[in-house]
């Protein structure tokens, strides 16, 4: 065990001078923008700003597979903004996403341009858009929406907690690395009891839930997440593991996952796309 810290809360909470960790440069109390800076916009009428992260591949990865599909309209420029230089509390880019958070996206397909912002919002607008990858009304449609919110309700305890505390904290606390590590062993299980029983997240199709799910929970056991795949003995999670990848093979997904993304291999970094060749 590690010694206690002796830290004792205040009455009132102040930002700290130096609050460390990856993101402290970027970290703040406070919403809205820093710096004027407008959105460029490309030629599609899909416009997406984002970054290759869980997050972002989520959206890339859907756009990609309904190109493959045949949905011609569903071509797209893709900009990139670095979170880590503060692209997200640009002027245009908060216009868009008053939360700062990638990945947005405007739809100018309309009359009237359309933002769309949190990753789940954006994949059910294009899912409904297209009719494609969402069933369209019954059972098969609520048990889609229940993982794709079951992702967005759960994943943050992935990333937020058991990520930044295990990979990005400034120091290893044993404290919060157990209590996001169970928390992240356990939705493993969740989603590998799931599997034992489908091929896919929500049943035998292929839906947004997967693409929502995959990019943290298939990463992890792929062992392309945190660099914790040992720690967390992923090699449990067989079903899991199965799934991913199903889904890694999909070219759709390997287009996809390569879209904004600007660290890893260099063969497979694409910092922006505004052209299905540009993929080639």
């Amino acid at each position: 065990m590690t010694e206690p810290t002796n830290y004792v809360p205040p009455a009132v909470w102040t930002v700290p001078t130096t609050a460390g960790g990856t993101f402290a440069s970027i970290n703040r109390p406070v919403a809205g923008p820093t710096h004027d800076k407008e959105l460029p916009v490309g030629k599609h009428p899909l416009q997406l700003y984002s970054l290759g992260t869980p997050n972002g591949v989520k959206v890339t990865i859907l756009l990609e597979e309904l190109l493959a599909a045949g949905h011609t309209g569903a071509e797209y420029d893709a900009w990139l903004i670095r979170i880590n230089e503060g692209d997200q509390f640009g002027s245009g880019f908060v216009d868009v996403n008053p939360n700062s958070k990638i990945p947005a996206l405007v739809d100018r397909s309309g009359a009237a341009p359309q933002r769309v912002f949190e990753s789940g919002s954006i994949l059910v607008h294009l899912a409904e858009k297209f009719g494609a990858f969402l069933p369209k009304e019954g059972s098969a449609r609520t048990e889609t929406l229940n993982w794709l919110f079951w992702q967005m309700g759960s994943a943050p305890f992935m990333g937020g907690g058991f990520g930044h505390f295990y990979a990005y904290a400034p120091e290893k606390l044993e404290y919060p690395i157990n209590r996001y590590a169970m928390e992240t062993k356990r939705q493993l299980d969740v989603l590998d009891r799931q599997l034992a029983q489908h091929r896919y997240v929500a049943g035998d199709e292929y839906t947004i839930a997967d693409m929502a799910i995959w990019p943290w929970y298939g990463w992890m056991v792929l062992g392309q997440l945190y660099n914790a795949a040992e720690f967390l003995s992923v090699h449990e999670y067989q079903h899991v593991k199965r799934w991913a990848e199903e889904i890694a093979a999909r070219p759709a997904v390997q287009r996809g996952r390569r879209v904004n993304r600007v660290f890893g291999e260099p063969a497979e970094q694409l910092a922006e796309r505004h052209d299905k060749a540009d993929l080639d």
